[in-house]
């Protein structure tokens, strides 16, 4: 039995088929899974709980019919949907994760992040994600309207697409010093993430000791999926019909 990761699934009422192959995914392989672990912009965008789209609503009840199955579901925030919290919980039957967390996996200690926390060679994204983060940034997003809030989302993930659009690549990825400090902290010999949506596994070393970096895939065209059980990762994409 394997424990599966997913991450960067960006679900939107405007990518139909990105919802249809996840729900599709949540009836068929996650239903064998010893759990669920999605790192992070599960959603394109979460402008609270109290307001999910159509989308998203199918997103949280095809979880809740995994939870209820007994798969448990641990999601993490992403940089698009840091604003999940309670109610997500209670609809889906998913667990919140800290970011970063350390978990076993069949002996193993593995770090896990959402992985925008590790891209510090683009500084206006780190200035961006240390004031959307603040919890009286939040508490104050929050108490607006929900078209306001909908209508910011929407400038925001704009905003966003030009920046990356503009941005050279190497400094949209992750920072190597950041990698190895990050695992250097945990003390452990892999980190796994999603974000940059760079699919690989990597091997490094750092102060001297062999280590592991996996980099979970988007679902734009088709899905991505590590499986690890007794014998080890192995990440796979899940083409698309």
């Amino acid at each position: 039995m394997s424990t599966l990761f997913i991450s960067d699934l960006h679900i939107d009422a405007a990518q139909p088929a990105i919802i249809e192959q996840f729900l599709a995914f949540l009836q068929t392989e996650a239903r064998d899974a010893a759990a669920l672990y999605i790192l992070g912009d599960l959603f394109e965008s979460w402008i609270g709980d109290d307001a999910p789209d159509s989308a998203q609503s199918a997103a949280i009840a095809g979880l809740r019919t995994l939870t209820s199955s007994g798969v448990p579901c641990f999601v993490m925030h992403g940089n698009r949907d840091f604003l999940l919290s309670q109610r997500f919980c209670e609809m889906s039957g998913a667990q919140l994760l800290h970011d970063p967390l350390i978990i076993t996996l069949y002996g193993e200690a593995v770090l896990v992040m959402h992985g925008d926390a590790l891209c510090t060679d683009d500084h206006a994204y780190q200035r961006l994600r240390a004031t959307v983060r603040d919890a009286d940034w939040q508490r104050q997003f929050l108490a607006l309207p929900i078209e306001s809030r909908r209508a910011l989302a929407g400038a925001a993930r704009a905003g966003s697409q030009a920046h990356t659009a503009a941005m050279e690549h190497a400094i949209t990825d992750v920072n190597a010093d950041s990698v190895a400090m990050a695992l250097r902290g945990a003390e452990t010999s892999t980190l796994l993430h999603g974000h940059t949506h760079r699919p690989a596994i990597h091997a490094l070393e750092v102060d001297g000791r062999p280590r592991t970096r996996i980099v979970l895939g988007d679902w734009y065209d088709q899905g991505s999926v590590l499986r690890w059980d007794q014998h080890g990762p192995e990440l796979q994409s899940l083409p698309r019909a």
